[in-house]
């Protein structure tokens, strides 16, 4: 039997057991709430629960935007005993009721933000939804037989409440805590089901042995509550060091995330790569005055865009990598101590394995998949026991990365197993490939995928977002790679993407890209049959009249997506913490 424990309580009261109520614990852009505050709010937002029917250990999905209201929804779930399931703002319409059919969630909290995807979800699947609760009475009407109440009600059912009713659940270390969906990068989403003990272990290994989070803090994430990776930075790893967290309803961009940092004056700063790298061509270096430090995670940190955000900020991004499996990062570089190129060393309690190709552990400089055994690791995956069996591996979580570990004990990630290229007979890393383009000043973005030539051979091709205020230049770009890399790792064509199309957590969806460049150079070649090959980097003929329309697999839907580089563009927010393989 597992020892009594709750996630909200000790997020949450522990702050006003040591008499600091009165410091800030969320920051809004129109409102703060005090630890004592929330406390209240948490407790009143439990019972509020409970009178609505739900029970302990039952699915409740948010579907919200960042803001206090939505911090308190799911630290009152778990102070219950219930399930909070964040679902990605991403998400479209159907993706969403895929999720509401998949979970079976009885009932689903709605922000005023997503209305009409909702509306369209509701419309799809319904499933063993009951109720649904509205924020800012949202224009959300459900389908007949599904009741609608506003946050309201429930705050108000939560005042009325006998003092019995606030008191926390019995819930212990093992009880399920929240689920979280993966991105679905190679299959259908599955939910991760995490236990209310792993909270504790990633805030005290991670927030405070590694990042040292003190109470004076404000921490603020441009990666949403939704993933792992955000709701730590935004929600556990704030709180659990009785620090603030500064939230923002509004999509990340440039020019929103330095109002903030003017208005809220942050110390801590999580990002990932793509964004970084939009801030060097948008962002004001006066406005990063407050920050003291600046994480990044969720896809390679290039160690040319790590330098030019030093120079142009004098702040050094600390680079780290995680799963939602692991629920947060357990691998990172060190504040101060920072290592450009890698993914420093193990977090602390976090052991990780690289195993060659026979199952014996790889030597320091030769690849391997990387192992890790996480005590924050989830249970599994619900409903999906193959994919569970195939990842959770006794204590070990198979990540499907490929890692080199150098004689210091660094990490190096040269992407996913799968996504490696076979060019000529010789294996090609697309990241190796990638990092190079991305040290070109007028690429923003880069995803370089196999794709078969004229004779059926796989050969790399790099699908390229040019930087704003630059054109794409194919030729340039291959003799930029051809100078450093070797000739079988040159792409043989280079594409101009509007964006590159992401899942509905963010994560770069390399089979959208793949697909999309087939079919481009399949209709190249098409219609260029009989004059001749075109000369590696270049392209024949209007490619696409619209490279910002990328159709996403599996959802038949285009997305327009700006580029990286623009300063009041919304910035596409990669998921942070990379997915195992693995889908049924």
């Amino acid at each position: 039997m597992s020892a009594p424990f709750n996630a909200a309580t000790y997020l949450v009261d522990r702050q006003i057991t040591a008499g600091h109520g009165d410091r800030l614990a969320l920051v809004g852009p129109r409102s703060t709430v005090t630890y004592t505050e929330l406390a209240a709010q948490v407790a009143r937002m439990s019972a509020g629960w409970r009178a609505l029917g739900v029970r302990p250990e039952e699915r409740v999905l948010i579907h919200a935007a960042d803001r206090p209201e939505t911090v308190v929804a799911l630290l009152s779930l778990m102070r219950m005993g219930a399930v909070p399931v964040p679902v990605s703002t991403m998400n479209t319409a159907s993706d969403l009721a895929a999720v509401v059919r998949d979970s079976r969630c009885r009932h689903l909290l709605a922000g005023p933000e997503f209305c009409d995807r909702v509306q369209g979800a509701l419309a799809d699947a319904v499933g063993d939804l009951t109720g649904v609760i509205v924020l800012d009475d949202a224009p959300v009407e459900p389908p007949p037989g599904v009741i609608r109440l506003r946050w309201e009600h429930l705050t108000a059912a939560g005042r009325a409440a006998e003092p019995g009713d606030l008191a926390p659940d019995r819930t212990t270390e093992d009880s399920p805590a929240l689920w979280l969906y993966t991105s679905g990068t190679t299959g259908l989403p599955k939910a991760a089901v995490h236990r209310h003990g792993s909270i504790r272990c990633v805030a005290e290994r991670y927030g405070r042995q590694v990042l040292r989070l003190e109470p004076s803090d404000r921490c603020y994430s441009v990666a949403k509550l939704f993933f792992a990776y955000g709701l730590g930075n935004s929600c556990f790893f704030p709180l659990a060091a009785g620090a603030a967290a500064v939230l923002d309803p509004a999509p990340p961009t440039p020019a929103t995330v330095a109002r903030r940092l003017a208005e809220d004056e942050p110390s801590v700063f999580f990002g990932v790569p793509s964004f970084y790298a939009a801030l060097l061509h948008a962002g004001d270096a006066g406005a990063w005055r407050t920050v003291r430090l600046a994480v990044s995670a969720g896809e390679p940190l290039p160690p040319s865009l790590q330098h030019r955000f030093r120079e142009r900020f004098g702040i050094d991004l600390v680079n780290g990598m995680g799963s939602t499996e692991a629920l947060h990062i357990f691998l990172s570089n060190r504040p101060g101590a920072t290592r450009p190129g890698t993914l420093g060393v193990p977090v602390p309690g976090y052991e990780l394995r690289i195993l060659a190709e026979d199952g014996t552990e790889a030597p320091p400089g030769e690849p391997g998949v990387l192992k890790v055994r996480a005590p924050s690791a989830a249970d599994g995956y619900w409903c999906r026991s193959s994919s569970t069996r195939r990842v959770f591996q006794g204590e070990w979580l198979d990540t499907g990365d490929l890692f080199t570990r150098d004689a210091d004990g660094f990490y190096v990630c040269h992407g996913r197993v799968g996504d490696m290229i076979k060019s000529g007979g010789i294996w090609v890393t697309p990241t190796e490939v990638e990092d190079r383009l991305l040290a070109h000043p007028s690429v923003a973005a880069a995803c370089v995928v196999a794709v078969p030539d004229a004779d059926g051979l796989d050969r790399p091709v790099a699908c390229v977002v040019p930087a704003d205020g630059h054109a794409l230049d194919p030729d340039a770009l291959t003799a930029f790679c051809r100078a450093t890399l070797a000739a079988y790792k040159v792409p043989r064509h280079v594409l101009p993407f509007g964006a590159l199309p992401t899942t509905g957590t963010g994560k770069v969806a390399r089979n959208a890209v793949r697909e999309e460049a087939s079919a481009r150079l399949g209709r190249d070649r098409d219609a260029v049959r009989g004059e001749g090959a075109a000369q590696p980097g270049q392209v024949r003929g209007e490619v696409s009249t619209q490279p910002g329309q990328i159709r996403d697999a599996g959802r038949g839907e285009a997305s327009a997506q700006p580029r990286h580089g623009t300063a009041d563009a919304r910035i596409p927010v990669p998921n942070p913490l990379r997915t195992p393989s693995g889908d049924d």
